[in-house]
């Protein structure tokens, strides 16, 4: 009997319970019950991001998929109240390991480019962001994205109005490893940022805003073909936002901030098949 090619969600599936596996344990207690392990549930999170679904909604998707749930191990399926447990219960911490694994599956360059773009938060209705006094609509997502395959090494999410010059040095400091030239616009223009990149030995392409000739001639001076590469974290957020939505789901903040995170690790995942 002829085999059957394998498709790109269940290639996608593979290559995410392998990052799963690696990244948690098999289960979060020894008192669990045992019916669902956490990479399961890490799966099916990143599933339900992918196809930019409901929990319910993906479930159902998932009963005409045997060959996902045999790639899983699911003899039957999590209700979607188990799912949005283990949504609450994973931590940041963990979601920021899997994706820095999720990074490794690509080719990176050391070239890296930053940038921010705003995710929609209105998604709820306007009853609850009145109550719940969402003034600020949308979230911030700061990424920190290699221009060679457009991976996603790392993220800063803020609901504030956080200026970029005060993001990029926490994105510099856990990551200097990762980064050799690190190419940002004129938001990122501040004597602090480049002196910090330098401390770590990370050579700063970043455009200074144009006060004085001097400026205009530091900027004329710089390497555009290199400078260029930089578009590639403006096309990552339009990718994002293109594939698995311009809003988040989620009403609170922290989850909304997971949500973004396990958006970028799906990316990664996607761009290493």
């Amino acid at each position: 009997m002829k085999t059957l090619p394998k498709s790109q969600i269940l290639r996608f599936t593979e290559k995410a319970i392998h990052l799963a596996r690696r990244a948690v344990s098999r289960y979060s207690s020894k008192f669990s019950k045992h019916r669902y392990t956490l990479p399961q549930h890490v799966v099916l999170l990143c599933l339900k991001v992918r196809k930019n679904t409901t929990y319910r909604g993906l479930l159902d998707e998932l009963i005409e998929m045997p060959r996902i749930r045999r790639a899983l191990g699911l003899a039957e399926l999590p209700a979607p109240s188990t799912l949005c447990k283990a949504f609450n219960r994973l931590d940041m911490a963990v979601w920021r390991i899997i994706l820095t694994l999720s990074a490794t599956l690509l080719s990176t360059s050391g070239i890296v480019g930053v940038d921010a773009s705003g995710f929609d938060r209105s998604h709820a209705s306007k009853h609850y962001t009145k109550r719940a006094e969402l003034t600020i609509q949308q979230l911030k997502v700061t990424l920190l994205v290699d221009t060679k395959l457009n991976a996603i090494l790392d993220l800063h999410v803020t609901t504030t109005r956080k200026h970029d010059s005060q993001i990029a040095p926490s994105l510099i400091k856990r990551n200097p490893g990762k980064i050799d030239i690190l190419l940002g616009d004129k938001g990122y223009d501040d004597q602090k940022i480049r002196r910090l990149a330098r401390q770590h030995e990370v050579r700063p392409l970043i455009k200074h805003r144009e006060f004085t000739s001097l400026h205009k001639a530091w900027n004329t001076r710089l390497d555009t073909d290199l400078y260029g590469q930089r578009s590639q974290s403006e096309t990552v957020n339009s990718t994002l936002k293109r594939k698995y939505g311009a809003f988040v789901r989620s009403r609170r903040w922290w989850k909304q901030f997971r949500e973004i995170t396990i958006a970028c690790l799906v990316h990664n995942v996607e761009r290493s098949l």
